[in-house]
């Protein structure tokens, strides 16, 4: 990890070179959920609630999932960013490199910029919580918190398959965003909204559900019997990075250069 963090300090000198351009990209990356947000508002303004879920409770799950992506992709950004290596033949040097190339790859790029996005998502949590009865709790605190930690490891094991595709498809495939956008946006409201195939597989193959969904129910007193259960669902958002990792391993033992 000492040398991951080298490189979080190498590159953010690199982008502070030029302050006013990095401020401006960061300014305008507040704006992107921001849209989005401005949707969801006008969407309860002229229906009210959406299966019994109120404006500030769905803010709530927007927010949650919104920061976790924002941080994901600050930090993860060398996985999503990866088809570049391989095509210029990059990656070849990293596996000559008596470091893990897992470190290399998600340390050779970062988008400090995302800040502006976290920011916003902040904005948007902490109105949300002012506006919300939640009776809280210890319990509860550390469940929040597990939940944005349980989505930043969600979001980057995605990236990190996505990635993995690249040593086979050379080229990284837009399907891949299917997982990745696709699944910022369906899971930045309540599951239960959808079909319940969509539920299911985003809760049992691609656990967003147990990154928002679960555990809110928990935060928000919407429980019917064991507790417990929706408190540890997080930890399954957390586990997710772990065969992601070893299908990375898979990859980079059967990469072959592309001869660039």
């Amino acid at each position: 990890m000492k040398l991951y963090f080298s490189y979080v300090n190498i590159l953010l000198k690199a982008q502070m070179q030029y302050r006013v351009s990095f401020w401006l990209l960061s300014f305008g990356q507040f704006f992107i959920p921001f849209s989005v947000f401005a949707g969801l508002y006008f969407l309860f303004e002229r229906f009210g609630a959406i299966k019994g879920w109120t404006f500030y409770e769905v803010a709530l799950c927007f927010s949650i999932i919104h920061m976790a992506f924002s941080i994901s992709e600050c930090c993860a950004r060398g996985f999503d960013a990866f088809s570049g290596m391989v095509v210029n033949g990059e990656f070849d040097r990293v596996l000559v490199r008596p470091r893990s190339t897992f470190i290399q790859v998600l340390g050779s790029k970062f988008e400090f910029t995302r800040i502006g996005r976290l920011f916003q998502s902040a904005v948007v949590f902490i109105l949300a919580v002012l506006n919300l009865q939640i009776q809280w709790s210890v319990v509860k605190i550390i469940t929040l918190i597990i939940m944005a930690v349980s989505g930043i490891f969600v979001f980057t094991g995605i990236f990190i398959l996505a990635a993995t595709l690249c040593f086979w498809t050379i080229q990284g495939i837009e399907v891949a965003n299917i997982f990745t956008d696709g699944g910022r946006e369906i899971s930045q409201y309540p599951l239960n909204i959808y079909k319940k195939w969509v539920t299911r597989f985003f809760t049992f193959v691609i656990p967003f559900g147990c990154v928002s969904y679960l555990p809110l129910l928990y935060i928000l007193d919407k429980v019917k019997g064991n507790e417990i259960m929706y408190v540890l669902t997080p930890l399954y958002g957390v586990l997710f990075i772990i065969p992601c990792l070893f299908v990375w391993k898979f990859g980079v033992r059967h990469y072959r250069s592309t001869g660039s």
